[in-house]
C-alpha cells in the first residue's frame, strides 16, 4: 500500500505534464506557412550589380483543419528566412548559404507581402564561385561565363502560442552572369 502512495504524485505530474501539452497542440498543431506567390523574379543577374532582391513574395498562413476553430494564438510571426543554392551545371563549388532576419506578422488564415528579400548578398558574391566572374570573365571551374543556380527560400516563424514553424521550400532558376 504504501508502494502505491509514494507513486501517486509521480504518477499526478505526469498526468499534469500530458495534458498541458495536449492543449497547446490543439491550439496551434494546425497552422501551416506557405508560400502563395512570387512577383518579379529575375532570370539573370550581375555579379556588378551588388545584391540582388526579389520584387515580392507573398506569405500564407493556412489552418490544416479548415472546420476547425482558429484564434490569435495561431498567428504566426515571422523570424527568418534561408536561401540556399545549387549548382544546374557540372560545377560543384557553392554560395555560402544566407540567413536573414525578418520581422512580420502572418494571421491564420491570412496572407502578408514582403517586398525586396534580398537573396544574393555582398558575401555570396564576393566569394567563390560567383567571385570568378568578377575577377576572371568565367566560372574557374568550370571554364563557363554564366553560372546557372536554383534559389531555395526557406522561412521560419513562430505562433504567438510558442511553436516553431517553417514553411514549405520554394524553388526559382537564376543565371548569374559577370
Amino acid at each position: 500500500m504504501t508502494i502505491k502512495l509514494r507513486f501517486a504524485p509521480l504518477a499526478l505530474l505526469v498526468l499534469a505534464g500530458l495534458s498541458c501539452s495536449s492543449r497547446v497542440e490543439r491550439t496551434d498543431g494546425t497552422v501551416l506557412l506557405t508560400v502563395s506567390t512570387f512577383d518579379q523574379l529575375p532570370v539573370s543577374v550581375s555579379v556588378a550589380n551588388g545584391p540582388t532582391q526579389l520584387g515580392s513574395i507573398t506569405l500564407r498562413s493556412v489552418n490544416k483543419d479548415p472546420s476547425g476553430t482558429t484564434g490569435t494564438l495561431q498567428d504566426i510571426q515571422i523570424r527568418s528566412y534561408e536561401v540556399r543554392y545549387a549548382r544546374r551545371d557540372t560545377g560543384t563549388r557553392l554560395p555560402q548559404p544566407l540567413v536573414e532576419s525578418l520581422f512580420g506578422n502572418v494571421a491564420v488564415n491570412s496572407t502578408t507581402v514582403f517586398n525586396n528579400l534580398v537573396f544574393l548578398r555582398t558575401a555570396q558574391l564576393t566569394s567563390p564561385p560567383l567571385s570568378d566572374l568578377a575577377n576572371f570573365g568565367t566560372d574557374q571551374q568550370t571554364g563557363s561565363r554564366i553560372i546557372p543556380l536554383r534559389i531555395t527560400l526557406r522561412f521560419f516563424g513562430r505562433t504567438l502560442s510558442g511553436t516553431d514553424i517553417v514553411s514549405d521550400s520554394v524553388s526559382f532558376d537564376v543565371e548569374v552572369v559577370p
